[in-house]
């Protein structure tokens, strides 16, 4: 059994702002137009343009490899692409429909989750440069993931997920990467994981304060964050929703003891990932215009909390996603998607 849990997308006004609790907005970004392109703030940058991509993109291993499925006739295929080159990973029929989800790389292991037809969520891995992939556990528990990076996290040798039912306790799972017995470690509240060895109880429930936990430590932070505004946190930073009455007045990024806070996009802008501060640094946004609503596009762009510096990516992109340091989206229309990389690892 799984649960999927997406990410906010929408937030009503939570209140009046009170006046002189929140910091001067720094010298704003030129406008869209005046921002520098990719092309011009990170020239040597690793990135491509992929047209007529045959997969669904789940992961990108680099620029131009990428993880995805690729339906047939009576099968859905895990594949690895890389120009004309594919190695297939796993094959399920299509009947049973197969969901490949939480593609992560560590070292040299790519390990996700797949679930078919009645069967329990498994675990599986396999060598990134070849090999054999080898089903590690099936006994996964009620697993929940919330679309983000951190679904399965590699640590210390061995796959680590988030499973239990309710708000009760949650479970912390994990498995060897050779295979093995599932251990269980148990805490009180509702966690998602983060970046190692941290949990987070923001699971999108909006309740304002966000709590962390170090697991190693026993350490908690709480995010310190008015009733006027919403936010989510990495262990290193936090994306802060602030609101007005007329809905999103802005966002600001901040440290998670409330350190270091800055306006870092106005109204206009949506967060496109649900990834607090991509490798420590990057935001990623979105910016609808005044069609979105009907074309399903909006502009992207990426916010430097380094530099300070609001980079233009797309002025319509469709999708857009993160992972392991790689961010993708797509552009034009979805016969004729073209897919585009930025390692920001390169950056």
């Amino acid at each position: 059994m799984r649960t999927w849990i997406g990410p906010v997308v929408a937030l009503l006004a939570a209140g009046a702002l009170l006046a002189g609790t929140l910091p001067e907005p720094p010298p704003r970004d030129p406008g869209a137009a005046g921002r520098p392109t990719l092309a011009q703030a990170w020239p040597g940058a690793s990135r491509a343009d992929l047209p007529g991509l045959t997969v669904e993109p789940l992961l990108f291993l680099d620029a131009t490899t990428v993880v995805g499925t690729r339906a047939s006739a009576d099968a859905v295929h895990l594949v690895v692409v890389k120009g004309d080159a594919e190695r297939e990973l796993r094959r399920l029929p299509a009947a049973d429909e197969p969901r490949f989800e939480g593609l992560t790389v560590a070292g040299g292991e790519m390990v996700w989750t797949e679930a078919a037809g009645d069967r329990p969520v498994e675990v599986w891995a396999v060598r990134r440069e070849g090999g054999v992939p080898r089903r590690l556990t099936a006994d996964t528990g009620n697993t929940l993931f919330y679309g983000n990076q951190y679904d399965l996290v590699v640590a210390g040798g061995r796959v680590h997920w988030a499973a239990g039912e309710g708000s009760a306790t949650t479970e912390i799972r994990s498995v060897a990467l050779t295979g093995g017995k599932v251990e269980i470690r148990e805490e009180r509240g509702q966690w998602a994981l983060s970046a190692w060895p941290w949990l987070t109880d923001d699971t999108g429930n909006q309740s304002g304060t966000v709590r962390m936990r170090n697991m190693t430590t026993g350490q908690e932070v709480r995010a310190p964050v008015s009733g006027a505004e919403w936010a989510m946190c990495s262990p290193v930073w936090c994306r802060v929703m602030v609101m007005n009455g007329d809905g999103l007045a802005r966002m600001d990024a901040m440290r998670p003891d409330g350190a270091d806070r800055r306006r870092v996009a106005g109204p206009e802008a949506q967060a496109a990932v649900s990834d607090v501060a991509v490798l420590d640094r990057f935001e990623i946004f979105s910016e609808p215009g005044p069609e979105s609503d009907v074309t399903g596009v909006a502009g992207l762009v990426v916010h430097d909390l380094t530099t300070g510096r609001t980079v233009n990516l797309a002025a319509a992109a469709d999708l857009a996603a993160t992972k392991d340091g790689m961010l993708w989206w797509s552009t034009g229309q979805q016969e004729a998607a073209v897919w585009h990389t930025l390692d920001l690892r390169t950056v």
